[in-house]
């Protein structure tokens, strides 16, 4: 055989025998997605759990939100999944308590859990590169940035390139600082975080339902008041009635407050926060073999390379069993909703637990009774709110963030092993698919 080369490129190939250098090797054959392989009931099998079932129905609404909304495909690697509260707390006032939580754990024979404080923000998926070059070559998407940021439903988190570009840059010099890409041996990083204010991706609800919602609660039951104080003062008996007026104003204040407090101004990338709570994945690795206190102390110390934009989260290790650690950590959650925080999330020592009844939940939260109001309405304190409230269900839920943990967690070892990128992109699909199950959304 003798090779002779061509005097020109007659007819371009559909799939030439070299990819092209915007497309890494792993995505040759995937530059578009194959819509037999999304639509239609489909069979799943992950490494946690075996058999998966995704609907037709549920099928179609992620299908919408993918091609419409998400970003670019080559960047979907991982969705998170969704979390379940602590189960219903009987105390006094109080719809969710962290005694709950530990006896979950307790009760499935976890020893040793970790409580994190929970941000008030809104959940993101960031993958970072020590530069666009190395990005490049690994997930095939041509960028100027250090990778991408984007919400838990796949869609770009910032509409300004500019702005997620800064973040992304302060992010990977943080890195380079403390020499996280060598530590690792990786080009690239896929984090899992909350991004604060709450209020810079709220600006609708805050716009169209909770600000609304307080200001005309708080006038219309001023008015109220004033007029049952002044018919009072005339001697009419109304002191019931007027008990009853100004304790749901003072609820209105406390839910208006409630929310204020994860409201603050953004007018550039330092008035941002982000708070990194797992390292998920880097070069030829998915970090879920490691506890969670490593993946606290490894951020911990990528937050302190760049304390005025990263968050190291607080956290306490406990054994279930140790009642007296059990308590501190009780005092812990109250210390922090009573000063303004969301709560807290307890999550087993080890990143994958399973129990009698096979994988367990990945994390449980469990928030304070102010930040709910802002969840469940001013007045849900009241006894016959919450009384009906206690009875809500939680087996949709938990079942939910169990089946979309092993998916996400099957979508990144597939990537990291780097298989053919529609393989990737079944298990993250199916998460966006299983999000569309009629679930209460305040749980």
């Amino acid at each position: 055989m003798v090779a002779e080369p061509a005097r020109r490129v007659y007819c371009e190939s559909v799939k030439p025998l070299q990819p092209p250098p915007d497309r890494s090797a792993q995505q040759e054959h995937d530059a578009l997605l194959d819509l037999a392989d999304l639509l239609g009931k489909r069979n799943l099998s992950t490494r946690l759990r075996p058999s998966l079932t995704i609907s037709a129905e549920h099928s179609a609404a992620a299908l919408e939100v993918m091609s419409r909304f998400a970003v670019d495909p080559r960047w979907l690697i991982y969705l998170p999944p969704t979390m379940s509260p602590s189960e219903t707390s009987q105390r006094e006032g109080l719809l969710e308590h962290p005694a709950e939580a530990l006896a979950y754990y307790r009760e499935a024979g976890v020893g040793a859990v970790v409580c994190e404080q929970k941000h008030m923000g809104s959940r993101a998926v960031m993958i970072v590169g020590r530069s666009p070059g190395a990005l490049a070559r690994r997930f095939g998407a041509q960028t100027a940035a250090h990778g991408v940021i984007y919400s838990r439903t796949g869609r770009p988190f910032f509409a300004e390139a500019a702005l997620e570009a800064a973040l992304l840059e302060r992010v990977a010099s943080s890195a380079t600082a403390i020499d996280l890409w060598g530590e690792l041996d990786t080009d690239w990083l896929c984090l899992d975080c909350e991004i604060l204010p709450w209020s810079a991706k709220a600006q609708a609800l805050l716009r169209e339902q909770y600000a609304p919602t307080g200001a005309a609660g708080e006038a219309g039951l001023q008015a109220s008041v004033a007029a049952l104080r002044a018919a009072a003062a005339r001697g009419v008996e109304a002191a019931g009635l007027l008990a009853a007026h100004e304790r749901r104003l003072e609820d209105v204040r406390k839910y208006r407050q409630a929310y204020r407090r994860y409201c603050w101004p953004v007018q550039g990338p330092g008035d941002y926060k982000i708070a990194p709570f797992h390292l998920l994945a880097s070069e030829g690795r998915v970090h879920v073999d490691r506890d969670h206190v490593w993946h606290m102390e490894t951020l911990a110390r990528l937050c302190a390379a760049a304390p005025e934009m990263l968050l190291a989260t607080p956290y306490r290790v406990v054994d279930t069993e140790d009642e007296e650690g059990c308590a501190a950590v009780i005092e812990w959650w109250e210390q922090l909703t009573a000063a303004g925080g969301e709560g807290m999330v307890v999550k087993p020592f080890d990143f994958v637990a399973k129990g009698p009844k096979g994988l367990m939940q990945p994390a449980i939260k469990c928030r304070g009774p102010e930040y709910l109001r802002i969840i469940y309405g001013p007045e849900y304190t009241a006894p016959e709110h919450l009384g009906r409230l206690r009875a809500r269900g939680l087996g949709s839920k938990r079942s939910l963030a169990i089946r979309e943990f092993a998916l996400g967690i099957e979508a990144l070892e597939r990537f990291v092993r780097r298989e053919p990128l529609r393989r990737v992109h079944e298990c993250v699909f199916a998460v966006l698919a299983l999000e569309s199950e009629p679930v209460d959304p305040r749980l």
